[in-house]
């Protein structure tokens, strides 16, 4: 049989891990629903070493196509940054939805000629403090992950790792940053409906934080092992973008939630 392709396209194998993914999320689900409960923490902790052990795996098997001479093709690498763009849009539309959720509460004074905000007992961050830390830090690892695509495009490949290394660093940082800012909130979660608001908005946003320094450490060990090209690195730019996104995100966070909250 002539195994020969006359398309530009690439069928993938058949793969287990769509299936494997989805049945570790409601594992993941379940103990979710168990931990908040009090009722056993072990099936929360297999939820998410099941969701990493699936994540692991594709993105290997992704990888593994990616070095595969003929498979990614222009035309399939232009599908990729499709599908990347509508992932990051259905993102924007997740914290849409917690920034609608914060302004409603914010600006429903209908029925309260008292109503204040943040309610009364609850004490905001200053927003000059920690929040401004975090601000700087994320901008900086912006310009930086824009720095090793620069020269990603030029072929010195040992300036990207310096870039990688500095963008890494400061994404870790920002999430030891915020946990200590949570460490040390006036407020927890059950306080009431701005702690809900802070917690669910910025809380998010720090596993993606997290997500995306993660990605960005996977592309680090690849541009060590020389596996991107200057016309050839689609995975680099799928997380420059999901970076530059989560930059974006938490500036609007900073002006809505620290700056308008401390503010009134």
């Amino acid at each position: 049989m002539n195994n020969h392709k006359n398309h530009p396209y690439h069928l993938v194998d058949p793969s287990p891990w769509p299936l494997a993914s989805s049945l570790s999320v409601l594992v993941l689900a379940i103990g979710a629903v168990l931990l908040m409960h009090h009722i056993d923490h072990w099936v929360f902790a297999i939820g998410i070493l099941l969701l990493m052990a699936c994540a692991v795996g594709w993105w290997l098997d992704v990888v593994k196509e990616s070095n595969t001479k003929g498979v990614h093709t222009s035309v399939v690498q232009k599908g990729l940054k499709i599908g990347m763009a509508l992932f990051i849009a259905s993102e924007i539309m997740l914290f849409a939805a917690f920034f609608w959720g914060y302004f409603h509460s914010s600006l429903n004074v209908a029925g309260h000629a008292a109503f204040q905000w943040p309610p009364k007992g609850i004490t905001p961050f200053d927003p000059m403090q920690l929040p401004y830390l975090n601000t700087l830090i994320l901008l900086l690892s912006g310009t930086t992950v824009t720095w090793a695509h620069h020269e990603l495009l030029e072929g010195r490949f040992s300036k990207v790792t310096q870039a990688l290394l500095i963008t890494v660093g400061l994404g870790f940082t920002f999430s030891l940053v915020q946990v200590f800012e949570y460490a040390h909130a006036a407020f927890s979660f059950k306080d009431g409906i701005y702690p809900s608001n802070f917690f669910m908005a910025t809380g998010f946003h720090g596993v993606h934080v997290l997500i995306g320094t993660i990605f960005l450490c996977v592309c680090l060990l690849r541009n060590m092992c020389r596996e991107f090209q200057p016309n050839h690195h689609v995975g680099f730019e799928a997380a420059a973008w999901y970076w530059h996104f989560v930059d974006v995100v938490w500036l609007f966070l900073f002006v809505a939630i620290y700056w308008n909250s401390y503010s009134k």
